[in-house]
């Protein structure tokens, strides 16, 4: 008769185990990648010692103070800046880069606020059609732009006029 022997069961290892030994192993390797690295540089006079790459995340820009007070210039002004920072979409609310159209920078900056958002709009809507007016809608007339210059300075112009209304 033979007896099976049944071997102990592993360690169940958390996650926080888990990335504890990936980091040490690896640590290891890039220390062994160091070494490797100043072995097959050793020969070159103007080899650099390995420089210190300090982790780096990135981040947004620190925004500037807005220079409006009133809730939909503020809004305006910074829907403006978001197109100038991620890209004018003119087809689109947005594209897979990033860039979104005026009416989704307006959507992102009121941070759910619809009724702030929609007074944006009509502002922006009355603003453009200032100078256009045949534009019926915020979409139609962005389509119709080929580049952002326009949209920039229709923002410039409907912030204005929140501001010069208190709003």
């Amino acid at each position: 008769m033979s007896t099976a022997t049944i071997a102990p069961a592993a360690p169940v290892l958390d996650l926080d185990a888990r990335l504890a030994l990936v980091d040490a192993a690896m640590s290891v390797r890039l220390a062994e990648a160091a070494v490797a690295f100043e072995v097959n540089t050793a020969h070159l006079p103007g080899a650099d010692p390995i420089p210190h790459i300090a982790e780096i995340l990135p981040h947004q820009p620190a925004a500037a103070p807005s220079p409006y007070r009133t809730p939909l210039a503020d809004l305006l002004h910074r829907a403006r800046l978001r197109i100038e920072i991620d890209g004018w979409c003119r087809d689109a609310a947005f594209d897979e880069a990033g860039a979104v159209c005026p009416i989704q920078a307006i959507r992102v900056e009121a941070r759910g606020d619809r009724d702030l958002a929609h007074d944006a709009c009509v502002t922006l809507l009355d603003a453009i059609q200032d100078n256009f007016a045949d534009a019926e809608t915020i979409p139609s007339w962005n389509r119709q732009q080929t580049n952002v210059r326009p949209v920039l300075a229709a923002f410039d112009r409907a912030t204005h006029r929140a501001n010069a209304r208190n709003r």
